[in-house]
This record gives structure tokens, C-alpha cells and sequence, in this order.
């Protein structure tokens, strides 16, 4: 009994407890919509940004689902083809944010800037979210390792998806 008592205690001042919905409301949040070859970052409740992005150049090498950013890297290396962070034929660009799908470790499936800018918006990647340059670096600064990130394809709204997730209430909601 002094055993299940001692756990309970300690699961609900745990700083996991309640183990629950995440994102939660006000936490920052990156949904990517392979339908449209968009993606927003949502942070304090509320859409921050919208980019043009790339995605797989089939349909399933793009995974679907919800992942979480594991690893961060500037200037990434290409293992693929053995090219160094920083070298301009790298086509991963200056910036890497990591994700676990397909239980990975974030090294295989992640976001990340480009080489070749004239490429997003388009069906062209093995897997990854391509950026521009611009707008990867602005979110790594924004992005902290823990974040979670939705992978989608559809014909629903950002405001749709991210209420439906919990990542923004009717308030955050962008009124014109």
C-alpha cells in the first residue's frame, strides 16, 4: 500500500504529469500539408509564419503522422553523398531539424533548407521537407528540440487541423 501511495505522489508532481494531449495549447507546433506543399509554425497559440515547401517526390516517402524534433544541426553533413556542412552543392542547406518517423533517430526524415531554391513547391524530395534558406533558419531559432511536428495530407485548413490538435484555441484563430 506505502508503495502504491509513494508512486501515485510521485506521478502527479512528476514533470510529465498529466500525461496528456500534446501539443499543449501554446506550445510551439510545425504542421506540414503535402496536399498544398505548406507548412505553418504555430507558437503561442497562434499561426507565427506560412512556408512553401517540398515534399516526396512519391506520395509515401513523405511520412504522415505526428513526430517530435529529436536532433538540430547547423550547416548539416550529407552522408548520402559524403558532403560537408557549409559546401554549397550540400542539398541539405545551412540548417537541419530532425524528426523521429518511421522510428528513426531524426538523422533520415527531417526539415531543411536547399541548394537549389527553384525546387519548392514542388513533388521532388526522398522523404524530407525542403525550405527555403530564409525561412529554415528563421524557424531553427524558433524550434526547440521536443517540438512536435504533423504530417498531413489534406484538403482542411491550417486553423482547422491545428484546433483539432489542441495547438490553438478560437481565439488564436487569424480574423481578417
Amino acid at each position: 500500500m506505502k508503495f502504491i501511495f509513494s508512486f501515485l505522489l510521485l506521478s502527479m508532481f512528476s514533470p510529465i504529469w498529466p500525461l496528456g494531449a500534446n501539443p499543449v495549447l501554446g506550445d510551439p507546433f510545425i504542421i506540414v500539408n503535402k496536399e498544398n506543399n505548406k507548412a505553418v509554425f504555430i507558437d503561442e497559440g497562434k499561426i507565427q509564419s506560412i512556408f512553401h515547401i517540398s515534399t516526396g517526390k512519391e506520395q509515401n516517402f513523405t511520412p504522415e503522422g505526428k513526430f517530435t524534433v529529436v536532433v538540430k544541426a547547423k550547416n548539416p553533413y550529407y552522408r548520402r553523398k559524403n558532403i560537408q556542412g557549409g559546401n554549397p552543392e550540400n542539398p541539405l542547406g545551412t540548417r537541419w531539424i530532425g524528426f523521429d518517423a518511421r522510428e528513426t533517430d531524426g538523422r533520415i526524415y527531417g526539415l531543411h533548407g536547399t541548394n537549389n531554391e527553384l525546387s519548392i513547391g514542388k513533388y521532388v524530395t526522398e522523404g524530407c521537407v525542403r525550405f527555403h534558406t530564409d525561412s529554415i533558419e528563421w524557424l531553427y531559432d524558433r524550434v526547440p528540440i521536443g517540438t512536435k511536428v504533423l504530417i498531413v495530407n489534406t484538403t482542411k485548413t491550417f486553423e482547422d487541423i491545428a484546433l483539432q490538435e489542441g495547438a490553438m484555441s478560437e481565439a488564436g484563430l487569424m480574423h481578417e
